[in-house]
């Protein structure tokens, strides 16, 4: 059966991947931001997931306007790195887990949640930028990765109870699988930032650490808070935190904090990574 060796919570900034392939990591503005990484990347390496699912957003990269999943599931057996407008990021071809993807892609639909389901699409950012940060620079990816795609771009997302439900969904699917696999699950995003308008480069550093510190021990209470809450908290873009329930949901109800690195700013948004052991 599978074992679930914990969730990861974490931003996806892009331009923390850019420092990485740059080779700007030590520079001063992005060393501090780094230094907190290593003892996650420590963690993913004792941990030695065989897989992990991670929960992110597409950034019209693989779907646009004209397409809006609102989950959807990577069932291929390997996903390319997506040009974003300045060609694909220098990092391993992601490969998949078909035979575990479509299990759970059943159970889920089963289960009634109606996942669109992805035979190929390149995976941007939001997907390879936390793999970057817990796994640095190898030449290739220490683990084979599901994606898990969320709206979080078109006006109306999931809300956070749907995202903690589909975590909860997700566990019992994994539970349900017969083969002998360590798995992690990823929720990434956020925190608190928006891109544009009069509100640009908005960070709301008490809202970011309630919700860190919520997440583990009390999470339907930040699976409870709604879309406008969000907006008006920490900007157009911190709805991408509900990302992180569907990551704690998969978890037990009592969890351990691991480790926490919470860095102001990355780029002109405030960076977080927490993770969570089952208690």
């Amino acid at each position: 059966m599978v074992k679930l060796v914990g969730g990861v919570g974490t931003s996806h900034v892009p331009s923390i991947g850019a420092a990485i392939d740059l080779g700007k990591t030590q520079e001063p503005y992005w060393k501090p931001l780094f230094a907190g990484y290593e003892t996650a990347r420590q963690w993913m390496k004792e941990a030695n997931p065989d897989v992990v699912i991670i929960v992110y957003n597409d950034h019209a990269s693989a779907f646009s306007l004209r397409l809006i999943p609102t989950f959807l599931i990577g069932v291929a057996d390997e996903f390319l790195p997506a040009d974003e407008g300045y060609g694909p990021r220098d990092v391993p071809v992601v490969q998949g887990d078909a035979r575990l993807a479509w299990h759970l892609a059943e159970s889920l639909i089963l289960d009634e949640f109606d996942l669109a389901i992805a035979n190929e699409m390149p995976v941007d950012h939001g997907l390879t930028v936390p793999l970057s940060i817990m796994c640095d620079q190898p030449d290739a990816w220490p683990c084979k990765v599901i994606p898990l795609c969320v709206n979080v771009i078109q006006y109306p997302p999931p809300t956070g109870m749907r995202c903690y439900k589909l975590g909860k969904a997700i566990r019992r699917a994994l539970d349900s699988y017969d083969d002998n696999l360590k798995v992690a699950i990823f929720g990434t995003g956020g925190m608190s930032h928006q891109l544009q308008g009069e509100r640009a480069g908005i960070i709301n550093q008490e809202f970011d650490i309630d919700f860190l510190n919520k997440l583990g021990s009390d999470p339907e209470s930040v699976a409870r808070i709604p879309h406008a809450e969000y907006i008006m908290e920490t900007g157009s873009e911190g709805i991408e935190m509900i990302m992180w329930i569907v990551m704690r949901g998969a978890l037990d109800d009592k969890v351990q904090e691991i480790y926490r690195h919470y860095h102001v700013p990355a780029s002109n948004t405030a960076s977080g990574l927490i993770i969570f052991e089952n208690d």
